[in-house]
This record gives structure tokens, sequence and C-alpha cells, in this order.
């Protein structure tokens, strides 16, 4: 293989993307009855969708059955060539199956299709050629043909597979809403990572790792100092009798008032505390409490239940989850 090194890079790299980008909107014209019918058929389906294809059309046909899975539409793939084989096994009555191929007729194909619909099972073509053998045969047809590939030899699978996993998309995107799946019920699939815990960690799941610190209004400074310390969080809430909120005391807060030169014997924390402190609900998602912390430029939340003082959220909690 000789190297070109006279090529524009750059020049090939934006007409790759280009011409992958038409044939995604492309997409639009061939999305028809046969479309809507087969969302509605999955959305209905009591069995699971079983994605199956053979070269690049595999790995596509993967990638769709985890976002199926992602989001609500229980989905496996069976590999074409593994399917003949044995793998037909995995194959239930009430199951969809979805074909993925760019010709239609390639020889694993052609023997698949003839065995999937003796199962009687609704088979659903996504292909690059609608005259193909497996477009003749699937029950619905999902266009995906493409003018050429964005490789310079019009042989390599680029633009094809853009298309097909365009297509995945706006199929479980459809299922996506037509059944109300909400990001709780996305949680539900992604409790791991960084993604899940956006999802579904609570304010108070990191709030009560901490002790909550707390001072009276009429607390010394001695007091509050040692508060501060002790909780080791940098903050504590002043609370009154009742044991409601009336402030905030941050370490920044102690070092103003000492650059003030003011005499400390007789300061209370109600002399040096901030009012009208940042809170945040402890039902609420830690992400929120992000949010705030970066909408006001600070690093912690005081944690309320009601109007109850419950402890505190840290930056520093946000960054040892992974949120951010």
């Amino acid at each position: 293989m000789k190297r070109n090194e006279s090529i524009n890079i750059g020049q090939i790299a934006r007409r790759t993307i280009a011409m992958e980008a038409t044939a995604i909107s492309d997409l639009q014209q061939f999305i028809n009855a046969d479309f809507e019918q087969v969302v509605e058929l999955i959305a209905h389906c009591k069995g699971r969708v079983v994605v199956t294809g053979i070269g690049k059309s595999a790995i596509i046909a993967q990638k769709i059955v985890a976002t199926f899975n992602s989001t609500g539409t229980p989905a496996l793939f069976m590999h074409a060539a593994e399917a003949i084989h044995g793998d037909l096994g995995m194959i239930t009555e009430e199951d969809v199956v979805l074909c993925i191929s760019k010709s239609g007729s390639s020889a694993e194909i052609k023997v698949l299709v003839p065995l999937v619909k003796n199962f009687g099972n609704k088979l659903v073509a996504m292909v690059g050629n609608t005259d193909s053998f497996l477009a003749r045969e699937a029950d619905y047809v999902l266009n995906t043909t493409v003018s050429q590939e964005a490789c310079p030899n019009n042989l390599a699978p680029t633009t094809s597979t853009t298309a097909q996993l365009a297509m995945g998309d706006a199929l479980a995107v459809c299922l996506i809403e037509y059944h109300g799946f909400t990001a709780a019920d996305f949680a539900k699939f992604h409790p791991g990572g960084a993604l899940g815990k956006k999802l579904y960690l609570k304010v108070a799941d990191l709030s009560k790792l901490h002790q909550a610190p707390q001072v009276t209004l009429t607390s010394s400074l001695r007091e509050v100092i040692v508060e501060i310390s002790s909780k080791m969080l940098g903050v504590t809430a002043v609370l009154n009798e009742e044991g409601h909120l009336q402030g905030i005391i941050t370490d920044g807060d102690l070092r103003r008032m000492l650059e003030k030169n003011v005499p400390t014997a007789n300061v209370q924390a109600k002399d040096i505390m901030s009012l009208n402190p940042k809170v945040i609900q402890q039902d609420e998602l830690a992400i929120n409490a992000l949010d705030m912390m970066r909408q006001h430029d600070i690093t912690q939340l005081l944690v309320m239940d009601g109007n109850r003082y419950q402890g505190i959220i840290h930056l520093h909690d946000l960054i040892r989850e992974g949120i951010i």
C-alpha cells in the first residue's frame, strides 16, 4: 500500500462529514407509513426486538440493541452468521426481528430470512436496497439508501452505516416518546457511573455522610471556630433557640472579620453571620445542587427538610462522586 503524502487531510475530513450529514438529512424522505407501523409494532411487542446483521451492519445492530435496552425497549443482538448455527434458538414467538443490511442480498441474509419467516415472527428490514431479497421478503422496510459511501473507492461502509445508526436512533427516540419514558426511568437502567449518579443521587445521600455543623445566635467566636474546624466543612449554620435557620458563617467570613481588626472578645455568631444563606431541599437531585453552586459561585449549600436544617452538601462531595 503506497502512502500518498500530498493529500489535504482537512479537506478530506470535511468532505466525509458533509457526505454523511447529507445522507442523514436525506433519510427524512424515508420516514413513511412503514416506519410508523414499525414503531407501533415494537411498542406493542410482548417479546423483544431481535436485531441482526452481518459485517459492519452487525456492529450497528449491537449499538441499536444497546440504545433500545437503555431506553425501555427490551432487545437482544443475534449475529446473522451465528443464527444459522444455533443462535436462532434465542428467538421466541412474540419477538420482532429487525434485520440490518446495506445490500439485502448477502448469503447469510438469504439463508436467515426464510428461517425467520417460518417461525412466524414479524420481520423488519433496515436496508439500503429496496429491490433486494431482504426488502421483498420483509413485512416492513426501513429505507436507508445512500447515494455513495464516503470511502473514495465507494466500498468501505461509512455513509451507509451512519444512515443505519441514525435510523436506529430515530426508532429509539420515537419509542421513548411513545412510552413516555422519563429521566427517572432512564436512571433505573443506568445506576452506575457518573451518568447514573446525575439521574438518581439525591442531596441527602451526600449530606448524611457529614455531621451537621451548627451554632446558636449567641455562640462565641471560639465556639464558632471550633465547630467549623471540627466538622471540617469550612462552614456552619446558625440556628435560633427553636432550631430555625437564621444564617451561615463560613471560614471566609471569619477571615474577613479578622482583617478588620475589631475586638473579638465579645463577638457572637449573630455578629458575623451572613443572612439568607443558599439552601436546597434534601430530596433534590445532587446535580441540582451543583447547578446552584455554579450559579452563585459558592462551594456549599445548607440542606433542608422543609424548614428544618439537616446538614451541608459540599462541592467536594460532588467531585468525589464523579458528578463533575
